[in-house]
């Protein structure tokens, strides 16, 4: 490159995402230019970069952009560098850190001395309290030589931090949280792996998550400090997930949790925080039954109902507040994989507010549409199911079966995932209501001329065919890598997501409705009208049967695939 073009480089303003308080000052001309994002089906939420978020919570003070103005040393300092490629600043090494942790230890205890001393006189430890502030601040220098982490917490210095959390001074406490939030950042984890496994280890046997929530509990987030110490301590937490996912069991037990679902109840204006708590909380009920449990144990279903009853009938005012409700409706699937959870969210009338949803035709209708897939799924979702039919819930869903809702860039479902949620439900009911549940949904098949068989039988073509397109470019794909031995299992995952798994629900319904004499003549006649054949919808129901391996609960398995055969031996 040329010295020139290299001096006279600017880089590019890096878009970070604000603040609360930086986003107030903003929101005005966001609102009319700002559209909402679809969110991703059932994902865990995106890793924002939060290194450089909170410059303004460790005393950095938000400057606009200036030009910048480089002097001749400067000049002549970069020409040296260009040139041996060797920076005259000093990096910190294990004698730089010991002395950083001496002087930081020194401040620590002349701090509580001044405090003891003089507990009612803060003139007189005030001067220490800064003294102590400045210690924490060089300690970010850390955080550039992940390598010294195991020093780091071999000289006591993480144990050390960890006490200043329950620092008198919150100011303290939040200058640790800013620290620490620097020190697990995800980016720096990586590129060491000896020093990222000793300070998750430390953190670990301090209790470390245990603690920020303490400190959580007495920050007031009307103090913008504070309140970017609190989403800094959601930082932490989430970085120290991401990079060792079985920690997220820990810091649910430790009362992050409990301290979620307060905070979410509180009585306050919708703020970045509350999005960040939805983020977290979709993170901690992801993966980890023990935490889908637990949100079950402490009321957290009918938490997450009375607040997405917010939006049964108003859609969110913001792209923010958007993804706060997308955030909630898949925290509230991920809870209802737990069986636990089906019963308390049928008796917090859960199914009522989700069918309300559907009808009022706001944006929280395809969350819903997802919740609902999620409570009636499975021998767990028996008793959802009648419910649904006993509260005239076939009354909404069916008009949707019968026409998918256009896409618009509010409609965060598309085509194909509405109608795979709408089958769903569909087939869920067929496989667990009993009695008269089960009749009525049956007499639907058969109204209007057999309306709805025929919309059945459209969706098995469409399906159909997405998925002889899938395997004509699988057969591509292995011809060109004929080398590679074919994974089965990827190829079936692949063909799945393809549109076979929509067209297993659509063919499953098509042979329970089938039970009927005149719907299995309407199915017959509309096969040949359309040169399909009977033998197809037999074939990918063997195959839908022979790869229940999934299932937990055996028992239901094999009476599940006895009953699938028995339906493709009847058809």
């Amino acid at each position: 490159m040329d010295v020139g073009e290299l001096l006279s480089f600017k880089p590019e303003q890096t878009p970070k995402r604000p603040s609360d308080f930086e986003r107030e000052d903003n929101q005005n001309d966001d609102d009319d230019e700002h559209s909402p994002e679809p969110a991703a089906r059932s994902q865990p939420p995106k890793k924002v970069n939060r290194t450089e978020q909170h410059a303004s919570a460790r005393g950095t003070p938000v400057l606009p952009a200036k030009e910048p103005q480089i002097s001749e040393e400067e000049r002549l300092n970069i020409l040296k560098f260009v040139e041996t490629e060797e920076p005259d600043g000093e990096v910190l090494d294990e004698s730089g850190l010991k002395k950083m942790l001496l002087l930081f230890e020194k401040r620590v205890l002349k701090n509580q001395e001044m405090r003891i001393k003089f507990p009612d006189n803060a003139e007189k430890f005030m001067e220490s309290e800064i003294e102590l502030n400045d210690a924490i601040q060089e300690l970010h220098a850390v955080a550039t030589v992940p390598d010294l982490y195991p020093l780091l917490v071999e000289l006591n210095g993480v144990a050390s931090l960890l006490d200043l959390l329950s620092h008198q001074n919150s100011d303290i406490s939040v200058a640790v949280v800013n620290l620490l939030q620097e020190l697990t950042d995800v980016d720096i984890l990586h590129e060491s792996l000896d020093g990222t496994e000793t300070l998750i280890e430390a953190l670990r046997n301090q209790q470390a998550a245990g603690l920020l929530v303490q400190n959580l509990e007495r920050l007031d987030e009307l103090v913008k400090e504070e309140a970017d110490g609190v989403h800094n301590t959601l930082a932490i937490f989430e970085n120290l997930i991401e990079v060792k996912s079985d920690i997220a069991k820990e810091v649910a037990e430790q009362g992050l949790l409990q301290w979620i679902m307060k905070r979410l109840r509180a009585k306050i204006p919708f703020d970045g925080n509350k999005l960040y708590c939805s983020e977290i909380l979709s993170i901690l009920v992801q993966d980890t039954n023990d935490n889908r449990i637990m949100l079950g144990n402490i009321d957290g279903i009918d938490v997450l109902l009375q607040q997405l009853a917010a939006y049964k009938r108003h859609d969110p005012s913001t792209a923010e507040e958007q993804e706060f409700m997308e955030n909630l409706f898949n925290s509230l699937c991920s809870a209802l994989m737990a069986k636990e959870n089906r019963e308390k969210f049928l008796k917090g009338e859960g199914l009522q507010l989700m069918n309300l949803m559907l009808r009022e035709k706001k944006l929280s209708r395809n969350g819903s549409l997802k919740v609902l897939d999620h409570a009636m799924a499975g021998p767990d979702g028996r008793d959802n199911c009648n419910k649904f039919v006993d509260i005239l819930g076939l009354r909404t869903i069916f008009p949707l079966f019968m026409k998918t809702p256009k896409r618009s860039k509010k409609r965060l479902l598309s085509t194909d995932e509405h109608e795979e949620h709408i089958v769903s439900i569909i087939a869920s009911m067929l496989r667990n209501c009993k009695g008269s549940q089960r009749q009525r949904l049956l007499s639907k098949f058969t109204e209007n001329d057999f309306e709805k068989v025929e919309r059945l039988m459209e969706l098995h073509r469409k399906y159909l065919d997405k998925v002889e397109a899938m395997d004509r470019e699988i057969d591509q794909e292995m011809r060109v890598d004929d080398e590679d031995e074919p994974d089965d299992d990827m190829v079936y995952v692949k063909r799945l997501s393809g549109g076979l798994f929509t067209l297993q629900l659509v063919d499953y319904v098509i042979l329970e409705i089938s039970c009927t004499d005149v719907v299995k003549q309407r199915v017959l006649k509309i096969l040949n009208l359309h040169n399909g054949s009977m033998k197809m919808i037999r074939n990918v129901m063997r195959e839908y049967a022979g790869n229940l391996g999934d299932a937990s609960d055996s028992d239901w398995r094999e009476q599940e695939q006895a009953h699938i055969l028995q339906l493709i031996d009847r058809f």
